[in-house]
């Protein structure tokens, strides 16, 4: 594929994604990192969110959670703690996940505040960006 550059996903149980991609666009811990073909080598951190990248024309999305990227040669490695294609994302258990964070932040706080509030926003944050995977996942759907 002309104009094109291998794009892994891994994770420590999996290689979730090796496709050949024109473009990449993840969240980076400073704001959203775009990728094109020869693009400098770089290191940089990646944050929670939707990993967007466009395979034979065609734009796709994955969930990602924290981990680092790194561009060297004509690849694009994004290693991170987690990664789901929006087939394998569960719905209903996103959405208790988010619920369960929520009240969270809402009940009285006890003596380990600080510990339960940042666990309950970290596990907040990757529930909502899985549920939006899954809303841009239906939305190219759609498109197709």
């Amino acid at each position: 594929m002309a104009g094109a550059f291998t794009l892994r996903v891994i994770t420590p149980d999996s290689i979730v994604l090796d496709v050949q991609s024109s473009s990449v666009r993840l969240p980076g811990v400073d704001g959203q990192i775009g990728i094109l073909p020869r693009h400098a080598h770089m290191v940089a951190a990646v944050d929670v969110g939707p990993l967007a990248y466009t395979e034979g024309g065609v734009e796709k999305t994955l969930f990602v959670s924290e981990g680092f990227a790194e561009v060297k040669g004509n690849t694009l490695r994004v290693v991170c703690e987690a990664g789901e294609l929006p087939a394998d994302i569960d719905e209903k258990r996103a959405k208790e996940a988010e619920a369960r964070a929520r009240a969270r932040l809402k009940a009285p706080k006890g003596g380990q505040e600080a510990v339960d509030v940042l666990r309950a926003e970290a596990a907040l944050r990757r529930a909502v960006a899985r549920l939006r995977v899954l809303g841009l996942y239906a939305r190219e759907r759609v498109r197709s």
